[in-house]
């Protein structure tokens, strides 16, 4: 069952990339207390995700912020070592949280998995975003296969 608006985010632990290496979370301290855009991408270093879905987040964080945003964080079914080294490459710089869903736990557990295991990428994430405020889901925008519309950093921004 996907997750909807008025859902609570599961409670787990995954790991994050940093500048001092991947470090354990959980879904809590993420989360709790906080009003978060959390938004999710098929995988690092792919095209759109590479091209204008993440730099859309990076150029516009003092907009979210001046929103009453206290973090984004980029989520990808893939391991904190590719999260840390697409970071680096796309110039994140600590600016938002980047959030490695290595094994689609967190992705299965909000039914917003994506299976492209026909095309050999295995499990992943659906393109999405949301807004959570104190880990409660407050608005959710799940992309048509192949569309980059609803979840951009510009569209999110017109919802806040």
């Amino acid at each position: 069952m996907t997750i909807k608006v008025g859902d609570t985010l599961p409670e787990m632990k995954l790991m994050t990339a940093g500048p001092d290496g991947p470090k354990e979370e959980s879904t809590a301290s993420l989360f709790g207390g906080k009003k978060v855009v959390l938004f999710a991408v098929p995988g690092a270093f792919t095209p759109t995700c590479s091209a204008k879905h993440l730099p859309g987040f990076i150029q516009r964080v003092q907009d979210f912020t001046a929103k009453g945003v206290d973090s984004i964080v980029c989520m990808a079914v893939n391991d904190p070592f590719v999260m840390g080294a697409w970071a680096k490459d796309q110039g994140v710089d600590g600016k938002l949280v980047m959030l490695a869903d290595g094994s689609a736990a967190l992705t299965k557990a909000m039914g917003l998995e994506l299976d492209l295991t026909a095309r050999g990428l295995g499990v992943r994430s659906q393109r999405f975003a949301l807004v959570v405020d104190d880990k409660k889901v407050t608005h959710l925008s799940i992309e048509a296969p192949g569309d980059f519309d609803v979840s951009r950093a510009e569209s999110v921004l017109e919802l806040l």
